[in-house]
């Protein structure tokens, strides 16, 4: 017994010693040199990429600073991302519009001319140029017509501008208009004729000047009411089959049946008695005067088809004769 313990003292020591050397050993080698995880910022290389070795701690030994990389810096880079894709978003109907401006070409006065002529206009026909300045265009109104409507107005004629006339051959009024009165409405003409603004000048001016002045000097009393027999019709003359086509059939006449005065007078365009001696005086007066306005005048007494009427027209004859009966 003795003898057992005694050996048993050297036995733990000899134990000792060899631990002791084996650590001593093992130090040298280096394999103490163990070091702790780090986390990856963004800065440099990770350890594994450095090739160091990396000894993964405990998720009880992770403070919360290292726990988990920080994704602040990451969030703020997308933000600013997105909001550099928006702004350029929103710039790039601006850049666009810059673009589409300075592709375009400056409108200067001559090439805003050569716009203007190479336009189809839409008039009747579909490939005329600018017709309103060459008078193309049956729709184009010739300065003619435009000075003789200036006059109208000044002379107080009420009219409205229609639609050209056309029913064929030389029935047709290229700028006809639908006259209602004179003297700015102070005299009536019913019903309403429809006329080319020409015979309308003429036949205002006879108002004015020859109508209105003999009804006052005979009947004391100025002309309320015209009544008209006929003004555009296509039609002969006196409508004879066979005959030539009749002014009417042009706008380009107006047949007067009756003059009603301020008074009420009636004054009918018809062969008078033998004692209407101011009837007959007036009707010879405007027969006469007429004359000096239209290229025809007939009436009462000249046939049978101007029996209770008073033609008035402007036809064209080759040697500007008028025919006054």
């Amino acid at each position: 017994m003795s003898f057992a313990l005694s050996s048993a003292v050297p036995l733990r020591r000899l134990t000792t010693v060899f631990v002791l050397c084996t650590a001593t050993a093992l130090s040298a080698c280096g394999m103490g040199d163990v070091r702790r995880p780090q986390a990856n910022v963004g800065h440099g290389a990770s350890p594994a990429e450095s090739g160091d070795y990396i000894a993964v701690a405990p998720a009880a030994d992770m403070t919360p600073d290292t726990a988990a990389p920080d994704n602040s810096m990451a969030d703020n880079s997308l933000a600013g991302e997105e909001n550099r894709i928006a702004n350029n978003e929103a710039d790039q109907p601006v850049a666009q519009e810059q673009n589409l401006a300075a592709a375009q070409p400056v409108m200067t006065e001559e090439n805003h001319a050569l716009t203007s002529r190479e336009q189809n206009y839409g008039y009747a026909g579909g490939n005329l140029r600018d017709p309103m300045a060459r008078n193309e265009s049956r729709y184009a109104v010739p300065a003619g017509e435009i000075a003789c409507r200036t006059q109208l107005k000044q002379l107080g004629v009420v009219f409205q501008e229609h639609a050209p006339i056309n029913d064929g051959g030389v029935c047709r009024i290229d700028n006809p208009l639908t006259v209602s009165g004179f003297a700015s409405g102070q005299i009536r003409l019913k019903p309403s004729a429809t006329l080319n603004c020409q015979m309308t000048l003429a036949f205002a001016r006879w108002v004015k000047g020859d109508l209105q002045p003999s009804t006052r000097l005979r009947y004391l009393s100025g002309v309320n009411t015209i009544h008209q027999a006929s003004s555009y019709s296509c039609r002969t003359m006196s409508n004879r089959p066979g005959a030539n086509m009749s002014e009417h059939s042009k706008g380009n006449a107006l047949d007067i049946a009756k003059i009603t005065l301020n008074n009420g007078t009636d004054i009918k365009v018809q062969k008078p008695g033998f004692f209407a001696f101011r009837q007959r005086g007036l009707l010879n007066n405007v027969r006469s005067d007429a004359c000096d306005y239209f290229t025809t005048v007939l009436g009462p007494g000249y046939d049978i088809f101007h029996r209770d009427h008073f033609h008035f027209d402007l036809m064209q004859r080759r040697n500007g004769h008028r025919a006054c009966r």
